[in-house]
């Protein structure tokens, strides 16, 4: 008790100390074998409450305004598939001064896969922003992004591979894991909301303990390759101040887009989480068939430390919007 009410007394967010521990965790722990297969149904299993929830809360009135906000989509869109790719073309020339050509490669390719739906919808939340649209913007994009990433890779990266193989199954987990899960909470709507209403604490956990295990998940992943033993530690600054200057242009950009074409304060929201994540989930299964190749682990370590930063970065900055959003 007195460790709690010490850490309740920092200024520091307490989430932020959550996740710094949970780093810490898979650093020193790992989920590998057996164990990263539990960790991985565990977070399914939890992302699939955490949408129930959802869905459990927004009335259906909510959920078709969601559906109906297409200039949020379509801006979503276009910094996932447009504003991503123009300004890691612009990096290219820069990261190869500062990264090894297998690292300067990998940041451009995180800059073309398709955004996150989990978290992006999560921090969506937590800086009570617009919940629906969130979860129409990062579907369609993750779904379109089957199409649209090795479209652009093709297109601007140097790759080993051919055509992906990774379409059905990933809209299959989209559909299954979020989008059922969604639908039966608004069934439920009628007879758990008020309850939920009443007690907003489970779903507080439930958010919160779901980008723990995203964290876990994807660090023990850099750990159990090896990644971090293969560069030197002025590549690993170099490559974290390049991940965090990408993701500060591109959540200034949406801010200023945001305010530029009047949006509602849930849907700024909404387009600065939504379109300012890239998803490692979809990004690494689309790099292991289009970027092929010994330096495959080099290639891909950009995403996986650009998904760090995010959850980081946006784990600091949700809890604060929302407060100031109450």
């Amino acid at each position: 008790m007195v460790v709690v009410s010490l850490l309740r007394r920092l200024p520091v967010d307490t989430f932020l100390l959550s996740m710094l521990a949970t780093l810490g965790l898979a650093t020193l722990l790992p989920a590998t074998g057996a164990a990263a297969s539990v960790v991985d149904v565990a977070t399914t299993v939890a992302v699939g409450l955490l949408f129930l929830l959802y869905g459990a809360r927004l009335s259906p009135a909510q959920t078709w305004a969601g559906l109906r906000g297409w200039r949020l989509h379509v801006a979503v869109l276009g910094f996932t598939f447009l504003v991503f790719p123009a300004i890691g073309l612009a990096l290219d020339a820069v990261d190869g001064a500062l990264l090894s050509p297998e690292l300067a490669r990998g940041v451009l390719f995180l800059c073309l896969v398709p955004s996150t739906v989990q978290s992006a919808i999560v921090f969506t939340s937590m800086a009570r922003g617009n919940v629906a649209g969130a979860i129409v913007s990062a579907s369609v994009s993750n779904m379109l992004g089957v199409v649209l990433t090795p479209l652009l890779v093709v297109l601007l990266v140097r790759t080993d591979g051919g055509a992906p193989e990774v379409g059905l199954g990933a809209i299959g987990r989209i559909v299954l894991e979020l989008l059922v899960p969604f639908v039966v909470g608004q069934a439920l709507h009628r007879r758990i909301a008020p309850w939920l209403d009443r007690h907003a604490r489970p779903t507080h956990l439930v958010e919160r303990g779901s980008i723990l295990l995203v964290i876990y998940s994807a660090f023990s992943l850099g750990m159990a390759q090896h990644i971090w033993g293969r560069i030197t530690w002025v590549q690993v600054v170099a490559l974290v101040g390049v991940c965090l200057l990408l993701l500060g242009v591109v959540m200034v950009l949406a801010v200023l887009v945001g305010r530029r074409l009047g949006f509602s304060w849930g849907d700024r929201v909404a387009l600065l989480f939504c379109g300012s994540k890239k998803s490692l989930a979809s990004g690494l299964p689309m790099a292991s068939v289009l970027l092929g190749g010994g330096t495959l682990g080099m290639v891909v370590l950009p995403l996986m430390v650009f998904h760090q930063v995010q959850l980081i970065v946006c784990g600091i900055l949700a809890p604060r919007l929302g407060r100031r959003a109450t």
